[in-house]
């Protein structure tokens, strides 16, 4: 069995998987999938002491996320996917660098409902885009905190409507600190619990 701490050594220089070549992506999903074969917990999602908190993402093989990157003067900053299970919330952070003081912020609130053991159903309902200090932006909690009591952004802050706007996502391990997740446009998530 390959461990939690293989896959971690694996990942680490990959810049979340932006620098990942071939030959690296290849070994970090196949450490990937032996881990998934040793879950820990068979339910995920009736782990809510284990779900509940804020991830910090260390690998994706997501390309919508990855591309944030891309942007002229811009750096991927760290990213968190932070769960609040008691009001199936997932709130998406992308902290964004680039130009001191232009340091920006990419944020989505959503839904999630569970509609198995480890799958859940996820519905985008409001997007957050502008710069960190026109946000007040601290802490992903912070954030979060201020979005749950219904404050509205300067920034780009918009309620998404589209049924489009929806997926799901596996969870295909998980245990204290480490939580692996699949998409449903195929991408792979490993985020550590901060």
């Amino acid at each position: 069995m390959i461990g939690k701490s293989t896959l971690i050594d694996l990942i680490v220089g990959t810049n979340r998987g932006l620098l990942a070549n071939q030959q690296q992506q290849q070994a970090i999903l196949a450490a990937i999938a032996n881990l998934e074969d040793f879950n820990p917990t068979r339910n995920p999602l009736s782990a809510s002491n284990l779900l509940e908190g804020n991830w910090r993402l260390l690998y994706t093989t997501s390309k919508a996320l990855l591309k944030i990157d891309r942007f002229p003067f811009c750096k991927l900053g760290q990213i968190y996917q932070c769960i609040r299970v008691e009001s199936n919330s997932v709130y998406n952070i992308a902290e964004i660098y680039g130009i001191p003081s232009l340091e920006g912020l990419v944020s989505v609130a959503a839904k999630f409902e569970p509609v198995s053991g480890r799958r859940v159903q996820v519905k985008f309902q409001r997007s957050i885009i502008g710069l960190q200090r026109l946000i007040g932006y601290t802490t992903p909690g912070n954030l979060i905190q201020q979005i749950e009591l219904g404050k509205k952004f300067t920034a780009f802050d918009f309620l998404i409507q589209s049924e489009q706007q929806q997926g799901w996502l596996d969870i295909t391990y998980i245990d204290d600190d480490l939580r692996i997740a699949r998409g449903n446009e195929g991408s792979v998530f490993v985020l550590s619990k901060t």
